[in-house]
């Protein structure tokens, strides 16, 4: 139904509407409470909302070009003439090149501007000087996309998978257009860098996402935490009267530089612990509260929620297991077109689920949104718990509330480059037939040919009516603006399309070591010494505040005695002081 078109595009924008509401939260969740940046906060949301409304537009693809099929008929709808598609697509094909042009803006020049910016700080900094530091620096990533641009508009396409394509959908993905050939490039580009994180990220937060909240509840015990706190206290203690039974009596200079190492390591151990042991005490306090007896009452809820994100990590992880193989074994040019397959051989659970559940509109439409939402919280949950890295050294730490404002910049940076993977792992491997046509279905029996084309019937033959695919009839079966973009890239330059296919076993192998080591190691975001160490931090912030509000208490207290002593004997004083 026509009607079914504007429906679609309202749920959009309020799905972006909730995008700007999610980034928000997230910026705020995250960033450091006490070292911050009002620029830095404005790009980061600005960003994070970007990249989410391109997450979600794939969602919004597939169900438009779904909409034009009559899968009863397997024909075109009465309302969808080629100029109402056309239409159609050229509305989808805007949106993405402005959000794709705004992510690469952002992920090149605005968030390397804005990190430059924070760092240039400095208390004798004017905001011009910052500008200049700033845009000084930038300039080398204005060269990287000026550099692309010229390699893209200059490089030649493959042109040797022209004999091994005879089909009408892969002959409109060769590129002339020069300009096409650029941003294409680009693209490509791009895809490869992020399919770094993907691996890196993505796959680990996949594995330990529906981990974290089946057993967060079994670590969420206080009353166990403060028991196994005390004795650990118990022990330490004991450990530090040995040490110092065996100089009792004697100066402090005769401790041994071991037994000296260890007394001081055991007695930061013992502070730690104390702080520990408190926040336990609070935590059991607290949960005597309303707001402790609604999370007793939701952790099953909790824990139900984390088996059926377990369930999706495992048949994303199955699908694209079999279509991977699917690809390597059938697909009709190889690594000379990227590894496009035209038909899917090998049925995947998700694809499948799909393309059943299309035949009520938005079913599959929630579907879809939950399967990009839950690969992209995945990867949030994987940069969190991995960190920014370079090799083996740590960067930046992102963690809740103490994550500083570089390493926030960083991680949108890693997050955006990671949607590009996301869109291509989703468009080519999960849910191939799917992401390509959504639910359409075509008539697969031709009656006669008539003068204005073919004319197709299967009324009495509903067997004759299948999912669409890239053998299919392109004037039936419509594909998504995103699964031919990402063709485009893979045929026009088939070394970036063998690098993200290959790629995908790496994610798959990443994926199967962290949760199998998860089953014998139960994850945890963060680790205790970080932990201890905000909370050290935080204790003496919060002590040299009580003690800055104490003096200041004092200040006033002498001062308002020095004024009694002026005003002392005076009429007005006295009066004050019955009144008091």
């Amino acid at each position: 139904m026509v009607v079914a078109i504007p429906l679609i595009w309202i749920t959009a924008i309020i799905v972006l509407a909730f995008t700007v509401i999610a980034a928000s939260i997230f910026v705020k969740i995250y960033q450091d409470r006490h070292d911050r940046d009002a620029f830095v906060t404005v790009v980061c949301v600005l960003s994070l909302t970007s990249l989410l409304a391109t997450v979600c537009l794939l969602p919004v693809d597939i169900a438009l070009v779904s909409s034009t099929t009559n899968n009863a008929t397997g024909l075109k709808q009465d309302w969808a003439s080629p100029e109402t598609v056309a239409h159609i697509i050229l509305g989808l094909k805007i949106v993405y090149y402005l959000l794709y042009s705004l992510d690469v803006v952002m992920c090149l020049l605005v968030i390397p501007f804005a990190y430059f910016w924070y760092e240039e700080w400095d208390v004798d900094a004017t905001t011009s000087g910052r500008i200049k530091g700033a845009m000084k620096y930038s300039f080398c990533f204005l060269m990287l996309v000026t550099i692309l641009l010229v390699v893209g508009f200059f490089l030649p396409v493959a042109k040797e998978t022209k004999g091994h394509l005879d089909l009408d959908y892969f002959k409109k993905l060769l590129l002339e257009n020069h300009g096409e050939r650029a941003l294409t490039f680009i693209t490509g580009t791009l895809l490869c860098l992020g399919i770094i994180p993907y691996v890196l990220y993505t796959a680990p937060g996949l594995a330990l996402t529906p981990q974290l909240l089946i057993t967060s509840v079994r670590g969420a015990s206080l009353p166990s935490v403060s028991a196994s706190t005390h004795q650990d206290l118990l022990l330490n203690r004991e450990r530090q009267r040995i040490i110092e039974a065996r100089y009792a009596g004697g100066p402090s200079s005769r401790f041994t530089a071991k037994d000296r190492r260890e007394l001081e390591g055991l007695q930061r151990e013992e502070r730690s612990l104390v702080r520990r042991q408190r926040v336990a005490e609070e935590g059991i306090h607290a949960t005597q509260k309303w707001l402790g007896k609604l999370q007793a009452i939701g952790r099953p809820f909790k824990v139900l929620f984390g088996i059926l994100v377990l369930l999706l990590s495992i048949s994303i992880f199955i699908s694209m297991l079999m279509t991977s193989i699917d690809k390597s074994k059938n697909s009709v040019c190889g690594k000379s077109c990227g590894y496009i397959l035209t038909k899917m051989n090998i049925p995947n659970p998700i694809n499948w689920l799909f393309v059943v559940t299309s035949r009520v509109f938005p079913i599959d439409y929630v579907l879809a949104l939950i399967l990009v939402l839950d690969l992209f919280i995945a990867s949030v949950v994987g940069t969190a718990f991995v960190g920014i890295r370079f090799l083996w050294v740590s960067l930046f730490r992102i963690r809740p509330g103490h994550t500083k404002p570089q390493g926030l910049l960083m991680a949108t940076v890693m997050l955006t480059l990671t949607v590009l993977a996301i869109n291509y792992s989703i468009t080519m491997i999960i849910a191939p037939q799917y992401a390509h046509y959504g639910g359409q279905k075509f008539c697969d029996k031709t009656s006669q040919i008539l003068e204005t084309g073919v004319y197709r019937d299967c009324s009495n033959h509903k067997e004759l009516i299948i999912p669409c695919s890239e053998s299919g009839p392109q004037d039936i079966c419509t594909s998504t603006v995103v699964s031919t973009f990402l063709n485009r890239v893979t045929l026009n330059f088939p070394y970036f399309g063998a690098f993200a296919f290959w790629s995908q076993f790496a994610f798959l192998g990443v994926y199967l070591i962290t949760f199998l080591t998860g089953l014998v190691r139960p994850p945890k975001l963060g680790n205790r010494e970080a932990e201890d160490e905000d909370a050290e931090n935080d204790e003496d912030e919060s002590l040299l505040a009580s003690a800055g509000r104490r003096v200041n208490a004092a200040w006033e207290d002498i001062r308002g005695q020095s004024g009694e002593r002026r005003n002392y004997g005076t009429n007005a004083r006295v009066r004050g002081g019955d009144d008091a």
